[in-house]
């Protein structure tokens, strides 16, 4: 789904690679902010020489380089031989592997749609029970990760099954700080506060946001992130997971509020730079380039945090730009929901090194040295903060861990004629005059199809 844009593709299909106990990235013991003693006392117990861990799943390019160096840990502490293999067919390759009883021990799921059809299917091994309840206590906002890894099994009873490691983090807004500093702005805390700085900035001769739909054959793809912040800024965590599972039907009241919360900052021509046309015919990569201009074609962005990647050359966060927390509404008591996207570790082929890397996952030390690198984000409040490699990445992690609810991105979670099809094009039609009523209905239409 959406994270297709940001993947390495690999020329070859698989790229595979072992770690190993001389390649550990940071050596243990030196450098006081990671956890070691979770490291030792894991090692104390759990001996697994002379075993092999296989894992695949889509990390190429410095990804892979990056999972290689924390499972580099797991082989130092256990004397388990590990073997990763990266690919960019993962979605259609797992099902192959599955299916042929060749899958390797550990699969790395980017949807949990695929997890759970692996799971109805017998081919996923539920994790232990207590597992559950360690992420209920561990992780913030716990249960809405437990219920991301929990799916109906091959008996039709549910259980767990996809332990969440490594988040990616939408709720964000992107400014300049010295733009909203020359004209006096504060950063909003609230809903209603984001839009009164809309409102005045437009009032000062201003342009508020950057807003870009434009994705190749993927257009429309960015405003199903804002539909789905503005889901659960309006609307309970239950009835996000109910439209995104249709058991309410897309034209549901609630869903066509959420799109015209969207439509309140981006059909309008003194809201967006370019007006309203320019929203879907902006690619999404070029529409951060406002911020930086001088003066500034607009002063704000929402956009996850992979975006910083199409920021001009030179500009450095926390000087040139910043971000801050897609606000919830004050009146409505919907806590600080955080909209996200992140993978899952299933055990496709069950083995005692298998149970022993989901425990693994449970120590701080398989968190912090990755978190010490870069592009990695974790809900895990066990995790030292200060290992996180610069402030940008302490920032997004402590909106995560502070977060009352997390939901997956919606659109990556429906069927692919859904969320990477009608609904991508049906918000191209809602920016070019459709009403959302009309909108939705057509996208139901595309689901019920589908029955």
């Amino acid at each position: 789904m959406k994270r297709i844009f940001l993947m390495t593709v690999a020329a070859a299909a698989l790229l595979a690679g072992a770690a190993g106990a001389a390649d550990l990235k940071f050596k243990p013991g030196e450098d006081a902010k990671f956890n070691w003693a979770s490291l030792d006392s894991f090692k104390k117990t759990h001996d697994l020489k002379g075993q092999t861990l296989s894992i695949f799943g889509p990390w190429l390019g410095p990804d892979r380089d990056l999972v290689l160096s924390v499972l580099a840990y797991f082989e130092d502490a256990t004397g388990a031989k590990v073997e990763y293999a990266g690919s960019d067919s993962f979605e259609q390759q797992i099902v192959i592997d599955t299916q042929a009883g060749s899958a390797a021990n550990i699969a790395v799921f980017p949807q949990p749609g695929l997890a759970a059809d692996l799971a109805a299917k017998g081919f996923l091994t539920p994790l232990k029970p207590a597992t559950a309840e360690w992420l209920k206590d561990n992780y913030a906002a716990g249960q809405s990760w437990v219920d991301l890894g929990s799916y109906k099994g091959k008996d039709g009873k549910t259980a767990f099954f996809g332990f969440p490691y490594k988040a990616d983090l939408k709720s964000l807004v992107w400014y300049v700080p010295e733009n909203f500093a020359d004209a006096g702005y504060e950063v909003p805390e609230t809903m209603e506060d984001l839009k009164a700085l809309t409102e005045k900035i437009v009032a000062d001769g201003g342009t508020p946001w950057c807003i870009g739909l434009g994705s190749g054959a993927a257009t429309g793809w960015p405003a199903t992130d804002w539909v789905e912040d503005m889901m659960l800024r309006t609307a309970s965590p239950e009835t996000y997971d109910k439209w995104v599972s249709n058991e309410i039907p897309f034209n549901d009241p609630a869903v066509i509020g959420a799109i015209d919360e969207f439509g309140w900052f981006a059909k309008n021509d003194k809201f967006v730079d370019g007006g309203v046309a320019g929203v879907a015919s902006t690619d999404f990569r070029d529409s951060p380039k406002g911020l930086f201009t001088s003066p500034p074609k607009c002063y704000m962005h929402k956009m996850a945090s992979f975006i910083p990647s199409f920021f001009p050359e030179g500009k450095k966060l926390g000087v040139d730009a910043d971000f801050f927390y897609f606000p919830a509404y004050e009146g409505k008591d919907l806590g600080k929901p955080v909209l996200g996207a992140g993978t899952l570790f299933g055990i496709t082929k069950d083995s005692p090194a298998a149970e022993a890397f989901i425990e693994f996952l449970q120590t701080p030390i398989a968190h912090e040295i990755w978190m010490a690198q870069s592009g990695f984000l974790t809900p895990y409040k066990g995790a030292n903060p200060e290992t996180y490699a610069n402030e940008a990445l302490r920032k997004q992690g402590a909106i995560l861990t502070s977060a009352t609810t997390f939901r997956f991105d919606g659109s990556d979670l429906m069927p692919g004629k859904i969320g990477a099809g009608a609904f991508w094009t049906g918000m191209v039609d809602y920016v070019g005059g459709k009403s959302a009523a009309e909108v939705t209905a057509e996208i139901q239409k595309s689901w019920d199809a589908l029955k």
